[in-house]
């Protein structure tokens, strides 16, 4: 049984010495803990602090990518390695590292697929106010269109069985806490969580402002939704467009025939068809997006059977320290 802990970095020289001394090395049923670290096109020193302080396995961009991008070639190198079990941490050391044997248990006792630990946000001391309501209605959310029961989605510090990593395929370009977990619970794996406490780090270098984060959040969770739930969305979106027709019309018909009014309201009938096309198209958009969703489902499992066989072949690793 092989762990290893996997850490996306990005100009983290200061803190990474830290947080790589502070990751256990031996885990009860586990043979053999290894760390990954993933530098995203870092302009200091992480990738020479990393292979100075115990990382076993760098792998380097030599330009920035982003946070997604990253903890997929994380998973990715780490499935070449032979990992059975991985475990996601920062590198600003604000997740608890001594808590992840904690964290893998589920996973070793074969209770869970993904494992994420909660924050408790809405007691989180050092998060402002506005934080830490955007981050428990951010959460709802996620809870409601994934499925799940995940307390904190934006947690970054999580276990993944090595079945779970060759199921998750990552399309957002600006994170994976959200759309991990939506995907994990479209694809009906196990996800449980439990209480961490986080400490107090740096402001955060995935986003300018709170807005923007809120702003790019949304659009992520909408994105995927769509894609896991085309019908429903369609389905939404043309039932209120008919609704609007339907209304437009009967108010037309109100003062044409009910007052006798002949002139002055034909502009609610022209917008009230136009509404009703535009909806039944909706519609018809709807049962298209849902075939296709159907054929993105055979594709993924096709892809995950590819990556299991190519993956136990041995294919060669990332570079390693050494």
């Amino acid at each position: 049984m092989k762990l290893i802990v996997q850490i996306p970095c990005l100009n983290e020289e200061a803190t990474l010495a830290e947080t790589l001394a502070a990751i256990p090395r031996t885990i009860e049923g586990v043979d053999a803990v290894e760390v990954l670290v993933i530098d995203d096109g870092s302009t200091d020193r992480t990738s020479e602090v990393a292979r100075a302080h115990g990382a076993d396995h760098v792998v380097r961009f030599t330009r920035r990518k982003g946070l997604a991008a990253g903890f997929m070639a994380g998973l990715d190198a780490c499935l070449r390695l032979g990992a059975d079990v991985i475990v996601n941490t920062d590198a600003d050391n604000q997740y608890p590292s001594h808590e992840i044997a904690r964290l893998v248990a589920p996973i070793l006792a074969g209770q869970a697929d993904m494992v994420v630990g909660d924050r408790i946000v809405g007691e989180v001391a050092h998060f402002s106010w506005t934080k830490r309501r955007l981050q428990t209605l951010g959460s709802w959310v996620v809870r409601k269109v994934s499925g799940t029961d995940v307390p904190d989605a934006t947690s970054g510090f999580r276990a993944l069985t090595r079945e779970a990593a060759l199921r998750i395929n990552i399309v957002s370009e600006f994170t994976y806490t959200l759309e991990s977990i939506i995907q994990a619970g479209k694809k009906k794996l196990a996800i449980t969580h439990l209480p961490i406490v986080a400490r107090e780090t740096r402001p955060s270098r995935l986003f300018a402002s709170t807005w923007e984060y809120v702003k790019r959040s949304g659009a992520t969770v909408l994105r995927i939704y769509a894609m896991y739930e085309p019908f429903k969305v369609f389905i939404l979106l043309g039932s209120a467009l008919i609704l609007g027709g339907v209304a437009l019309g009967l108010r037309y018909a109100y003062f044409h025939w009910w007052l006798g009014q002949l002139t002055g309201h034909a502009q609610s009938a022209i917008l009230g068809v136009l509404l009703l096309i535009l909806g039944f198209q909706t519609l018809q958009w709807g049962i298209m997006a849902d075939l296709i969703a159907s054929n993105r489902k055979l594709l993924e499992d096709l892809l995950y059977r590819v990556r299991k066989m190519e993956l136990g072949g041995g294919a060669a690793g990332p570079r390693s320290r050494g």
